[in-house]
């Protein structure tokens, strides 16, 4: 009768265990299936402005995938607000004066940088940090991450992440995909890593150096298309930027308009 017992009690250990290992077994072939389901199409981030300060066109299935995501491009749209962002790949020259201004005027920016940018100018990102800017995440080599590995991807974010923290003790927590292009799986994958991304509901043509637009049209733009919850996206190697940049702050702040930090954004 004992020996019976045992044998009952043995069969079920072994039963319990089977099911065990093939309750384990669908699960990782769930997780690996959802993961290859996820779309890594790459979404080139673009707005249709309106000049007449109503929120922009950001296109709406390319706004969810990104709000889905934990992602940001527009804030609240009864608010008059505007989140003032550089990307900066590289210095040249200018940013020393835009960090004067933002200072003079108490406007805090958001500030998203590359690898180079720190390894080139250390004392700047530390003189970004020291008066209340936030520094982003640009990546190391502002490569497309729709087009590299996931792999790739966590050493493009988590290198810069690491070298910042050494630097700094500063944690970041933003993102800006290189080039405006991510895709469903790049957004997951950096969300994962900590972070939030940040796309933008106005930039214009400012980037090129060899060919910088007019001051007076380009302010007039900028102004044009100032509008409620706006993150403006500008960029730090413009001299154009540089020279309107004051006048745009104050005329802004005129109208109504406040500068807020990212860490303030409102949805």
């Amino acid at each position: 009768m004992k020996n019976i017992k045992y044998t009952i009690i043995g069969i079920l250990v072994i039963a319990i265990f089977s099911l065990s290992i093939i309750l384990i077994n669908n699960k990782e072939e769930e997780i690996h299936t959802n993961a290859e389901s996820i779309s890594n199409q790459k979404i080139g981030w673009g707005i249709k402005r309106k000049d007449n300060h109503e929120q922009p066109d950001v296109g709406s299935k390319n706004k969810k995938i990104l709000e889905d995501n934990g992602g940001i491009c527009l804030g609240n749209k009864e608010n008059k607000t505007v989140y003032l962002t550089f990307d900066e790949g590289y210095e040249a020259g200018y940013t020393p004066q835009l960090l004067t201004i933002l200072k003079e005027n108490q406007v805090k920016a958001t500030f998203f940088i590359t690898a180079h940018y720190v390894n080139t100018q250390p004392e700047l990102v530390k003189q970004m940090i020291e008066e209340g800017h936030i520094i982003g995440n640009h990546t190391v080599n502002h490569k497309s991450m729709p087009e590299i590995s996931e792999e790739k991807i966590q050493t493009e974010v988590m290198e810069l992440h690491q070298v910042i923290h050494e630097k700094y003790n500063y944690e970041m927590k933003y993102i800006r995909p290189p080039k405006g292009e991510y895709s469903e799986k790049t957004l997951k994958i950096t969300n994962q890593l900590g972070y939030q991304t940040v796309m933008w509901s106005f930039a214009y043509e400012d980037w090129n150096e060899d060919k910088q637009p007019d001051e007076e049209a380009s302010k007039k733009k900028i102004l044009d298309n100032l509008h409620n919850g706006e993150i403006m996206l500008l960029h730090g190697n413009s001299k154009t930027n540089t020279h309107i940049l004051e006048d745009i702050i104050k005329e802004a702040k005129n109208r109504g308009y406040e500068f807020k930090s990212l860490d303030e954004f409102e949805q």
